[in-house]
């Protein structure tokens, strides 16, 4: 078959210039690039593989058959073939896995096995380890067959793949060669088991600096390392996957991601959404003939449930940063409620007290006596001060219901927050409106 001119460009251009390279192929359309991949030459496939968008790769390989498939997934590290593995039908993972060699196809078993958002999910199962009662020359011989890719740190074990310590390459190079490594292993070592969320592992690296940590099983046998890359990595994808959270949409939805997904991810939080506003709504027909005899109530309702809303999702950024860190322990929690409180009834008066003169001029401007337009400002006040207070407590107290449940402290937490910050902006501000309507004007 012969070579067209695309495919000859594409691989001089990645040869060249990969990144490049790889953001126009990933810029064709869905046909030609499934057809492209296709025809280029392996090696070719490969690196232009290790650098594409999941979502696009995973949709590249469904296309392909399954030897040609099985073929670049044995050419990936073990983590980012599982990755892409994870995201294909069962019934073709499993076929393609059997096509594999058996020494490619067990560590991703091995990882897929884990949940994705574990230490087990994110670890390298390459990792350079030796027995503890080598020599120190002969572990100086293995270190020099060891591809460099997995020798982030000099791992030692027991015969039964217990992890022991760690060596330093220092004291390796110092000893003695026929002296036991035994007496140069490290013990104090940091460690982080296999079931470990992602999250606290994430936290756990970025709080000693380490540049990879070993993972162990429940019997303490080593069986991957997590680097500082991964980490980062994960660290971002889990810092977006809260925020697609945090408005309902999915954690697992991509961009690419079909529309059968986006259905499902979304609309169930929508249709809550749409069941909180028709709270809010019913609140607002409670003082429907109230509204009609001042109809400058219905222009500043907004005003006061946006201030409240933008007043907590302040909170709520707090809150859930501080809980991603760990800056916020359990004894802590009933002080950042009150400070947020407190910090809520402060802005809230101040920003309420601006609202006040801007209502009170305008009224007058519109030939409103000065006891109606006053009233009106009084009623903002005091209406706008009691939402930011209500909405800087909810941001806060949110996420420590929702992981009191077992939840994810940001699932779907900025519509539990819309709905508290209408239903009491407008319950109060109209309902203040209606205490003081012979003050409004109205008989």
């Amino acid at each position: 078959m012969p070579v067209s001119p695309l495919e000859t460009l594409l691989e001089f251009f990645l040869e060249l210039h990969p990144d490049d390279a790889t953001r126009a192929f990933e810029s064709l359309e869905r046909d030609e690039a499934e057809r492209l991949f296709a025809s280029l030459p392996e090696e070719v496939v490969v690196e232009l593989a290790n650098r594409l968008d999941a979502a696009l790769l995973v949709s590249l390989l469904r296309a392909l058959p399954q030897d040609r498939a099985g073929v670049i997934l044995a050419r990936m590290s073990p983590r980012a073939a599982s990755t892409l593995l994870m995201q294909l039908e069962e019934g073709r993972r499993e076929e393609i896995l059997d096509r594999l060699p058996a020494e490619v196809a067990a560590p991703v078993r091995a990882l897929l096995g884990y949940p994705e958002d574990s230490a087990g999910g994110m670890m390298q199962p390459g990792v350079a380890a030796f027995p503890v009662d080598l020599s120190v020359q002969q572990v100086i011989e293995r270190i020099r067959t060891t591809p460099k890719e997995v020798l982030h740190y000099l791992y030692v074990t027991d015969r039964a793949g217990k992890l022991v310590g760690v060596l330093s390459m220092r004291d390796l190079l110092l000893a003695n060669p026929k002296d036991r490594i035994e007496p140069f292993v490290r013990r104090n070592l940091l460690t982080v088991p296999d079931v470990m969320p992602r999250e606290e592992v994430v936290n756990t690296m970025r709080e000693h600096g380490f540049l990879a940590v070993p993972v162990v099983d429940l019997e303490d046998r080593l069986v991957g390392v997590v680097k500082q890359s991964e980490a980062l990595e994960a660290g971002q994808a889990e810092g977006f996957e809260d925020l697609q959270i945090l408005v309902g949409a999915g954690a697992d939805e991509r961009a690419l991601s079909p529309v059968s997904v986006v259905v499902k991810n979304r609309l169930p939080w929508l249709l809550v959404n749409l069941g909180t506003a028709f709270l809010a709504a019913g609140v607002v027909g409670l003082f429907e003939g109230l509204i009609q005899k001042v109809a400058a109530l219905a222009v500043l309702l907004p005003v006061v449930a946006g201030q409240g809303g933008n007043a907590g999702a302040q909170s709520l950024a707090v809150v859930m940063r501080g809980l991603a860190l760990r800056e916020i322990l359990p004894g802590t929690r009933m002080r950042v409620v009150v400070k947020e409180a407190l910090g809520g009834f402060a802005n809230g008066l101040l920003v309420a007290v601006v609202s006040a003169f801007g209502v009170l001029a305008w009224r007058l401007l519109a030939n409103d006596s000065f006891s109606q337009a006053g009233g009106l400002a009084v009623v903002i006040v005091l209406a706008m001060t009691i939402n930011m207070v209500a909405a800087t407590v909810a941001g806060a107290c949110i996420p420590f219901v929702l992981r009191a449940f077992g939840k994810d402290p940001a699932q779907s937490a900025s519509i539990f927050l819309t709905t508290v910050t209408d239903i009491v902006g407008f319950a109060s501000f109209l309902g203040l409106a209606a205490i003081l309507a012979s003050v409004l004007g109205v008989t």
